[in-house]
């Protein structure tokens, strides 16, 4: 995926070992209870320490450590180990002014107010209430902190803007993220990699280990309780259906806020690497930022489930099968897809997915790398995919989205989903055009288009007779535009929109196809404002579809620029006219003075309700012309339709 994981074994300088093929292997951890005590191979046994520290303080300063030891122990006096007034320094800052740094116990095991419900309850995409408005000041003076002279400077230089312990985290979080880069050399080659928290500092760069160490150490200073973690992780590399196994592949941290531990992944949060795991991408990522516990098992699994910090917790299978959700799924505001697990199969050819969110967004897809085999629809809160493979075998399939207000052209679509979509059989009637734009249908984007009650609201019209007409009340002062588009059937442009009469009554518009012939087609409609003198801007389309071999029908007549949109024909509505017949005329438009149909001779037509109306005779002509007088003070006609007439 995107974000990187760090699937990177350590050396043996970070707690891993090398193989002896020259690859560094992660060596066991030892099994600790909740308690912090060492359990042995079996469950019931327990090895007791001999002795155990128990640290007490007084509100004056003093501090003294008593030991505790077993009956079978000869007791051992007491020893004081400070019993100075006032502030502590810490043994790592001698030699510094650590005002302000207090040192930390060590990180107690989650309990139960640790734990959140599972699956997400969809409220938050934090573990706490987070303002992100209140931290912009925080966030802007951690970014500008440039102290590599050691760890504790940089920890003292960020805590002048940082006093609590949200504040101080947040500090850490922003500064490792905005300095730290991901080591895509180091990965690849161990013997040059260091996961020391001040060679990370002055490397500025470091693999997953690095950042968690960097970050616990760091936190560690600030006097805020810190934890290391490690496990598996579904990020660069990760391939769907692939199981877990071996030792750990990733390491992030867990933090103690306000009496609660909290996840969160600076290494994510930092940037990406390519496919080739060679370059890193600098792009910071909020959403693994003390990210909610049930949303951060999506892609984290700790090896210890203590620290899943879930009610119930998962098992390693349940990682391995649960659908996988991208940060940008979640910041998208999207709330759950159907099916829910990653592999799917094909029933009849065909397979359905669906995704729920909040507001409006858009959505597209890529099926082994294109569109053309599906089609999506937008929901008010969501969008609905049926695709049809056109080969067997697995196939991946990626879900792309990005916010409504991001609609300008150089909106980028992120991927929020992927599946693998199993095909035994193949659906060939499910042959889409190659001029079909996802998504297809009306939805609440065309709506606010200005494209309101639209007659036909699913995606696909079907037609017997090779006819349909399509209604929508105008929300808005627009014109119209729409053509017809079909593979292979040789239809131009001029003549695919020859195939569309539009009509306009006030804010109604009709749009009546007649297609050419069999097959399917697409019908695509675009709008500017009336005002505009501009080009049409795309807004949605329909995929037309008609089985009925007999239907061919003619285009409609060419209409010039003197055609205005509230004009209507009502006969003839064909293009092409038959050979020495009397055709009869019926032509609705206002403001004109006179109408002609010019053939071999010239027939004028009577304005009788509203409509001109007349016959003409085709004999002799290879095309027929109406033509319009607008003003009765004036001598020319303008042009306004044109029909051809039938070889004989």
């Amino acid at each position: 995926m995107g974000a990187v994981t760090g699937q990177d074994n350590q050396p043996s300088s970070t707690g891993l070992e090398d193989d002896g093929n020259g690859n560094s292997r992660s060596q066991p951890p030892q099994r600790r209870d909740l308690n912090g005590w060492r359990v042995s191979g079996q469950p019931w046994e327990q090895t007791k320490p001999k002795t155990k520290p128990i640290t007490s303080g007084s509100d004056k300063g003093t501090q003294v450590t008593v030991e505790i030891h077993s009956e079978d122990t000869p007791l051992k006096p007491i020893r004081i180990l400070s019993l100075e007034k006032g502030s502590q320094r810490l043994p790592g800052l001698r030699g510094h002014n650590n005002k302000g740094f207090q040192g930390t116990e060590a990180p107690r095991p989650p309990g139960a107010k640790d734990l959140h419900a599972y699956p997400w309850d969809k409220s938050s995409l934090k573990s706490m209430p987070v303002d992100l408005q209140q931290f912009k000041k925080l966030d802007d003076y951690a970014l500008k902190v440039n102290i590599k002279s050691s760890v504790e400077d940089l920890v003292k230089a960020l805590l002048k803007q940082a006093r609590t312990e949200l504040e101080k985290v947040r500090a850490i979080w922003m500064w490792i993220c905005h300095h730290i880069e991901y080591d895509v050399v180091g990965y690849h080659n161990k013997s040059q990699l260091s996961s020391k928290a001040e060679d990370v500092l002055q490397m500025g760069k470091s693999i997953c280990e690095g950042y968690a160490e960097l970050f616990e150490q760091m936190c560690s200073i600030a006097g805020v309780q810190c934890k290391k973690l490690s496990g598996h992780a579904k990020g660069h590399g990760y391939k769907i259906g692939q199981t877990f196994t071996g030792n750990s592949d990733h390491a992030w941290n867990a933090v103690y806020i306000e009496g609660r531990w909290h996840l969160l992944d600076s290494t994510w949060g930092s940037g990406s690497v390519d496919d080739s795991f060679t370059t890193f991408t600098r792009r910071y990522n909020e959403f693994y930022f003390l990210t909610h516990p049930a949303l951060f098992i999506n892609n984290h699994f700790p090896d210890n489930s203590n620290w899943q910090l879930l009610k119930p917790t998962l098992t390693l299978k349940e990682f391995e099968n649960n659908m996988l959700h991208s940060s940008n799924f979640y910041t998208l505001g999207l709330l759950a897809s159907h099916p829910e697990t990653p592999i799917i199969q094909t029933v009849n050819g065909k397979a359905s997915v669906s995704v729920d969110c909040r507001s409006g967004t858009l959505f597209t897809f890529k099926l082994k790398g294109t569109d053309e085999h599906g089609l999506m629809t937008l929901k008010k809160h969501g969008m609905k995919l049926d695709i049809y493979p056109q080969e067997t075998g697995r196939h991946k399939l990626e879900i792309f989205a990005k916010p409504s207000k991001a609609e300008a052209s150089d909106g980028v679509y992120s991927c929020v989903l992927e599946y693998v979509v199993e095909c035994e059989s193949v659906d060939e009637a499910a042959r889409f055009p190659k001029d079909l734009h996802q998504p297809v249908g009306p939805s609440w984007f065309s709506e606010r288009q200005g494209f309101l009650r639209p007659s036909h609201r699913e995606p696909t019209i079907h037609t017997n007779d090779g006819r349909c007409s399509l209604t929508f009340t105008l929300g808005k002062d627009i014109s119209v535009l729409s053509s017809l588009h079909a593979d292979g059937s040789g239809l131009a442009e001029d003549m695919g929109r020859r195939h569309i009469m539009q009509i306009r009554r006030g804010n109604q518009i009709e749009l009546k196809v007649h297609l050419p012939h069999a097959g399917n087609f697409v019908l695509k409609i675009y709008s500017k404002k009336r005002s505009d003198p501009g080009n049409y801007d795309y807004i949605f389309n329909y995929l037309i579809t008609c089985l009925n071999t007999e239907v061919k029908w003619p285009a409609f007549p060419q209409s010039y620029s003197k055609w205005m949109e509230d004009y209507e024909i009502l006969e003839p509505l064909s293009g092409l006219l038959p050979a020495n017949r009397n055709v009869q005329f019926k032509l609705k438009m206002h403001g004109i003075a006179k109408v002609l149909v010019q053939a071999e001779n010239t027939y004028p037509l009577t304005h009788n309700r509203g409509c001109w109306e007349g016959t003409c005779n085709t004999s002799g002509c290879r095309e027929v012309f109406v033509m319009v007088h607008e003003n009765a003070n004036h001598s020319f006609y303008s042009h306004v339709l044109k029909y051809e007439v039938e070889t004989q």
